[in-house]
């Protein structure tokens, strides 16, 4: 698929169009600049032509900013790998000296470049935006990233640039979210596992603010990662701006299949990895758990893994059956094996077991082991299946289900697990009436 790049200066409204031409709310907003930082990709179409789109953060050359620094790093990538680039301007602002340094390095891509002149929305500023020209583009474009205005010519014009190319639909594929508290590895790890520096990396909590989608194909995988920002405690979210980052994050573990959560091993499993796993757990996500930085924890001895992870399966009490994979990001130790044991989850996740093959198993464990009598009444369970749902869930008939208790649902749901592989994967019981 053809790749179109959105680039500019700080805070023109690049964000605003690509949420416009993708139809969709993806990348945050906000007055403050640099709030984009890494390369932000969707799909947009017109005319019938589908292409790739990416938001890239404002260019800002020579800044002192640790965050502005990687931010053209990003640019610079994006522009590599763009079959055309839509250059985006400020009318209020008029052309500045930031962008005349951006129009440098785009004309240097010999690239197809769509000079587009943000906020033309009136009469009034159309005369503002003829000083562009002197940025020495062919194609130029007012329009309003807001309401919309203009941007039809724009595209027209775009797509008739692109070359002509097909890719097969990707939305069908496993969706794996990294997820954990700010400064895990989770940005880290997904460089590592694709060999890029697809995501901007520092030591400061929230470099990552939208939650960001790569698509990965190695080693007979192929699958969808998306990168999230750090989820902190509500009391300690004090700007708009990692409020609308932390909650990209809650979606998209909504929106996913597996979780791999990422937390700091020299810091421990604590209340907050807690907490994000009980919201994987309670959305019926498979969960892989990978202890990061295991390269940097002191004292270790022979049993310390098995110390640790039985620790972890204590925090995580009643669901320990979840694979804990221990990691260095920055050695890429086992992070292969993380990969493969997210892949596995997923196909546990899916996994279907034949209704005769579940009463063949099951019913005789249950003859042995029934559930306790219940005010002198007798539970009788007569048959079984798994429900047709995303996620394993099963229903079990019987003639009293009121009086079957949480207890003795554990005990079916670990015979389930003894018997079928569900590892790191909810399961669902219920009990009807038959």
């Amino acid at each position: 698929m053809s790749i179109v790049a959105v680039v500019g200066r700080p805070n023109v409204g690049k964000s605003t169009f690509f949420n416009r031409l993708i139809q969709r709310r993806e990348a945050i907003v906000d007055a403050v600049s640099g709030v984009t930082r890494d390369r932000h990709y969707g799909k947009s179409d017109w005319n019938g032509k589908e292409f790739s789109l990416i938001d890239t953060g404002g260019y800002v050359k020579g800044s002192d900013d640790i965050f502005e620094a990687e931010i053209d790093k990003q640019v610079e990538l994006a522009i590599d790998e763009a079959d055309a680039i839509i250059f985006m301007v400020d009318v209020e602002s008029g052309v500045t000296g930031m962008d005349q340094e951006v129009a440098k390095l785009l004309r240097r891509s010999k690239k197809p470049i769509f000079l587009a002149i943000n906020k033309v929305d009136g009469a009034s500023r159309m005369n503002a935006a003829l000083e562009f020209y002197s940025l020495g583009f062919e194609y130029q474009y007012n329009l309003s990233s807001i309401n919309g205005s203009g941007t039809g010519e724009l595209l027209d014009d775009l797509v008739k640039a692109l070359p002509d190319t097909e890719e097969p639909d990707d939305s069908e594929l496993p969706r794996f979210a990294v997820v954990g508290r700010p400064n895990a590895g989770k940005s880290s790890f997904i460089n590592a596992l694709i060999g890029k520096d697809r995501y901007i990396v520092t030591d400061i909590a929230g470099t990552t603010r939208d939650s960001i989608d790569t698509k990965y194909d190695r080693f007979g995988f192929e699958f969808n990662l998306v990168d999230t920002a750090g989820i902190r405690k509500k009391s300690k979210v004090k700007e708009d701006l990692e409020f609308y980052s932390v909650m990209r994050s809650v979606r998209a573990i909504e929106h996913c299949d597996v979780i791999i959560l990422v937390f700091d091993a020299t810091r421990g499993f604590d209340g907050q990895v807690e907490n994000i796993f009980w919201l994987a757990q309670r959305n019926n996500k498979g969960i892989v758990i990978l202890a990061n930085k295991w390269d940097l924890v002191e004292d270790k001895e022979t049993s310390s893994v098995k110390d640790y992870e039985k620790y972890i399966r204590q925090q995580c009490e009643p669901f320990v059956d979840v694979p804990i994979v221990f990691v260095s990001v920055l050695t890429k130790q086992r992070i292969y094996k993380a990969i493969e044991t997210a892949v596995e989850v997923y196909q546990n996740r899916s996994k279907k077991v034949k209704t005769s093959e579940l009463n063949d198993v099951m019913l005789p464990i249950i003859q042995n082991y029934p559930p306790p009598a219940y005010k002198a009444k007798y539970v009788k369970i007569k048959f079984c299946t798994q429900l047709p749902t995303p996620y394993p869930s099963f229903a079990f008939f019987c003639n009293l289900p009121q009086y079957v208790k949480d207890p003795y649902k554990r005990f079916i749901e670990n015979k389930l697990r003894e018997n079928f592989d569900f590892s790191g994967v909810p399961i669902t019981v219920y009990f009807r009436k038959k």
